[in-house]
């Protein structure tokens, strides 16, 4: 047993647990608790998970997945009656122009893993038992796209239908990764593209993360179709471009997160906590917005002149709206990485701190002398990751569709009379989010039971390893596709601003002070 497993394991060593389910929740509790220490047992219910876990000392505490919650809607009993209902079909189906089904349970696998996140906060706050809902998990999935369609502007790209991968001229389809104008216009300038179209291009490419489409002109599919797939991989390598060809399904990584000790002794108990976060699109802040709702004070790192993304459109006055929904109610620092000084005081700042999380690319934070041997004795040190956890030989940059294409992600969730494509709804950012918030309440329990400080790793490969487990082949023809508007009697949603005013959804949906879509908090303790 290595040192990281040991650790890992006294965070439940002792605890015995009863799961009662077979959806992918109940999956998923039963693998994280094992891989937290606890002897797990099987149970039956009809809801859609349960566990009871009793503690070494024999303190006891359960959790309950509904499918509904609090959301009335009528009839919803399964992965695919939520994903109807509650508006995942209509996001992910975005890029193909209709509503359809995730081929994986990702609905389940997400509400497995807010179970898991209560269950830990019930432990670390003394509370007995916590409720969460598969349709609430649902609604936090989408939670981005639901404040972008109340807000007070109209989108600023179109929402046709479209987007990659893209296909070579021997028949490879693959996937392109630029974080940056630059990188773009001079990958498709070495595959001899139109300035004008490179152009075009790049906003609705760039807002694909946002907006789970990207109808890009014609002109870039038809470039690819006219190189080899050599000629673009030495396109890619001129221009900085990352690019990945959609593999088979790997097999996934045994480990949600890696937990192992670090040095000095913890001087706070983490029973307010405090998170400064410096995360980056969704991963790190949806983590640490997680936390908040749960009632951690948290402070985001930003950079000088403040986060950029708070001007995103739309904007609700005067913020934008995707951007509140993973970050209203943070507080902020303004720290310059490049500046030492500001890196001090950074650190100093650390010292009041109970966690550390951030979303940085690998290398970062020991460059800047922030990884965990830097910082305040008995911190937790979280890194939400790309590929932490895993040993895939030539992983391409890891960032959400670059991770579903390598993984064989985009081969299950669309059925097998489509061709496969990764879903642009940004999967494995939002699920690596909640595993991220999962994991540092691992470590903070993991600290109060040893009393030392405590480095955390998740992964985007974690969060997709998690939806791989829960699917073992490629799905049917027809998959999850809605026949007439409905799905097993459900309706299917397919205006998420008619959501906001629908009384079935008012307990989990509303608006906060901006006037800004907001969803309560996805937990109740009693």
């Amino acid at each position: 047993m290595t040192e990281a497993t040991a650790v890992q394991a006294s965070a439940l060593e002792g605890a015995t647990a009863s799961v009662s389910g077979t959806s992918a929740a109940a999956r998923l509790m039963r693998a994280h608790l094992r891989a937290l220490g606890a002897e797990v047992h099987n149970g039956s219910t009809e809801n859609a998970a349960e566990a009871i876990i009793t503690l070494r000392n024999g303190d006891r505490h359960e959790v309950t997945v509904d499918w509904a919650g609090p959301v009335t809607v009528p009839g919803l009993h399964d992965e695919a009656t939520v994903q109807a209902a509650c508006g995942v079909m209509h996001v992910h189906g975005r890029r193909s122009g209709s509503p359809r089904g995730i081929g994986v349970d990702y609905c389940g696998t997400a509400a497995g893993v807010l179970a898991m996140t209560g269950l830990l906060a019930a432990i670390l706050r003394g509370e007995p038992r916590v409720r969460t809902s598969v349709a609430e998990a649902a609604l936090l999935t989408i939670s981005q796209y639901l404040a972008a369609a109340g807000a007070d502007e109209a989108e600023a790209v179109d929402l046709r239908p479209g987007g990659p991968p893209f296909v070579s001229a021997d028949g490879v389809r693959f996937e392109v990764e630029a974080l940056v104008p630059e990188v773009w216009a001079a990958f498709w300038t070495e595959l001899g593209t139109d300035t004008a179209v490179i152009r075009s291009g790049w906003r609705p490419y760039q807002f694909r993360y946002a907006t789970a489409t990207a109808p890009i002109p014609e002109a870039l599919h038809s470039a690819t179709r006219a190189a080899t797939f050599a000629q673009i991989t030495d396109a890619a390598t001129v221009s900085g471009a990352s690019v990945c060809t959609l593999h088979s399904p790997i097999q996934p990584i045994g480990m949600p997160w890696s937990i192992r000790p670090t040095e000095g002794h913890a001087m706070r108990d983490g029973s307010d906590l405090v998170v400064f976060e410096a995360g980056r699109r969704i991963q790190a802040p949806l983590a640490a917005h997680l936390l908040g709702l749960l009632g951690a004070k948290v402070i985001r790192v930003e950079p000088p002149g403040g986060d950029p993304l708070r001007g995103m459109p739309p904007m609700c006055r005067d913020i934008s709206a995707r951007w509140l929904a993973l970050n209203r109610g943070k507080g902020a620092v303004e720290i310059d990485l490049k500046d030492p000084a500001d890196r001090r005081r950074l650190r100093d700042e650390l010292a009041n701190a109970d966690v550390f999380l951030h979303n940085w690319a690998p290398g970062n934070a020991e460059k800047w002398q922030l990884a965990a041997s830097d910082l305040p004795d008995g911190i937790v040190y979280a890194y939400t990751s790309g590929w932490g956890g895993g040993d895939l030989p030539d992983v391409p940059l890891g960032t959400d569709f670059m991770v579903q294409a390598r993984t064989g992600l985009a081969e299950l969730v669309r059925p097998s009379d489509e061709e496969p494509a990764p879903s642009l709804m940004t999967l494995v950012d939002v699920l690596g989010g909640l595993i991220g918030a999962e994991a540092v309440l691992a470590g903070v329990l993991t600290r109060r039971i040893t009393g030392h400080g405590v480095a955390v790793e998740s992964s985007l490969l974690g969060a997709a390893s998690a939806l791989l487990a829960a699917a073992s082949e490629r799905p049917a023809p027809g998959f999850r596709v809605p026949v007439g508007g409905r799905v097993d009697g459900v309706d299917v949603v397919t205006d998420l601003a008619a959501l906001l005013g629908d009384p079935r959804f008012a307990a989990v949906l509303g608006r906060d002070d901006r006037g800004c879509p907001a969803l309560g908090s996805p937990w109740r303790f009693l």
